[in-house]
């Protein structure tokens, strides 16, 4: 996601003396305690530590509560591990803020690829003005950068080497699936195989809605359902999958989801052989919305903040499963430039 720019950039701009701040990585540097590290650092004047990757220190949990707890350090630490981070927010609770640095919308991946500066628009001001911004827009940007991103821009470093991005992308998820969720979670090592037979499911699966006696049997578990859940929602957890479940359930992980995605368009390019175009459209429309209550409707695609009904779908795609419903909206793929309802699908990657 561009942590490490980011953590170098914030580093060079604070106003700390160079001498009172320091910058590691904890997976090219070997500590034998982190907490004696800190210490150090401090009694000789050190005001600012920042740690990356800190998800490759064992036990870094306990190490910062130290620290929190017995310095007057500023501590700033990044990791790559969303399972790792999130698993210590208990131990750390009351001692940090953590803050999850989603993927590049499509603003940003223009912004980046082009070094041009482009305004965000909240959902209000797309839903009621979406013409006249996607006329301004498109005097500054061409739609067929859109393809690119869906496949390859939802992370930063594909920047970096374009031909190798797909492959560090099925890299990171077996390494979620072999490393990441057997350290935290309680899977035996030959079950990782039906993680990856649930991801391989998940590309074929058309439209995203899960049978949970086929998913069974296709995964040979019988009737064991506790677990079926239990590993969906390890992959929830890992960013690998996202699970939209039924409002009246809340968080209950035994609750059968309404849909379940990959967790963003590239992810389901690099893994999935035949990517379904319908699933592209509602993945990129999800993942964009990420700060927004969505549900999942009785008509239509996706509810967006109790409040604005979206069919998603082709710029053939009609008003039939929505008509006469307030606040409903088609989002169409291969339009340029939306009239009344009708928008294009596009224009959702302005809103962060």
């Amino acid at each position: 996601m561009g942590k490490t720019t980011f953590l170098l950039q914030y580093l060079k701009q604070s106003p700390v003396s160079s001498a009172k701040k320091l910058y590691i990585s904890a997976d090219s540097i070997k500590i034998d305690s982190l907490f004696d590290f800190a210490k150090e650092f401090e009694k000789n004047g050190g005001e600012l530590l920042i740690i990356d990757e800190i998800h490759k220190y064992i036990g870094f949990e306990g190490e910062l509560k130290k620290i929190y707890d017995f310095l007057e350090l500023q501590v700033i630490f990044s990791g790559s591990s969303a399972l790792k981070i999130d698993n210590s927010k208990a131990d750390l609770s009351r001692r940090v803020v953590v803050y999850e640095v989603e993927g590049l919308s499509f603003r940003e991946f223009l912004e980046l690829k082009h070094g041009i500066a482009l305004s965000t628009f909240g959902l209000d001001e797309i839903v009621s003005s979406h013409e006249d911004i996607a006329y301004s827009l498109l005097e500054k940007i061409e739609l067929k950068d859109f393809r690119e991103y869906l496949e390859f821009g939802y992370y930063p470093f594909y920047f970096d080497k374009a031909s190798n991005y797909k492959l560090k992308l099925n890299e990171t998820i077996n390494t979620v699936l072999e490393v990441d969720i057997p350290s935290i979670f309680n899977i035996e090592y030959q079950n990782i195989r039906i993680l990856k037979k649930l991801l391989l499911y998940i590309c074929q699966s058309v439209p995203n809605t899960p049978n949970i006696n086929e998913l069974l049997n296709k995964m040979n578990m019988g009737s064991d359902y506790r677990s079926l859940y239990r590993y969906l929602d390890y992959l929830h957890k890992a960013k690998i999958l996202t699970l939209i479940r039924p409002k009246t359930k809340g968080d209950n992980i035994f609750s059968k989801p309404e849909k379940i995605y990959f967790n963003n368009t590239n992810l389901y390019f690099a893994y999935c052989q035949n990517p379904n175009a319908g699933t592209i459209r509602e993945l990129f429309f999800k993942s964009m919305l990420f700060e927004y209550d969505l549900s999942i409707p009785k008509k239509g695609d996706f509810l967006v903040d109790e409040k604005y009904l979206f069919e998603i779908g082709g710029k053939n795609k009609s008003f039939k499963q929505i008509k006469d419903i307030e606040n409903s909206f088609v989002v169409a793929d291969d339009i340029e430039i939306g009239f009344g309802s009708k928008m294009p699908l596009w224009l959702i990657g302005f809103l962060y």
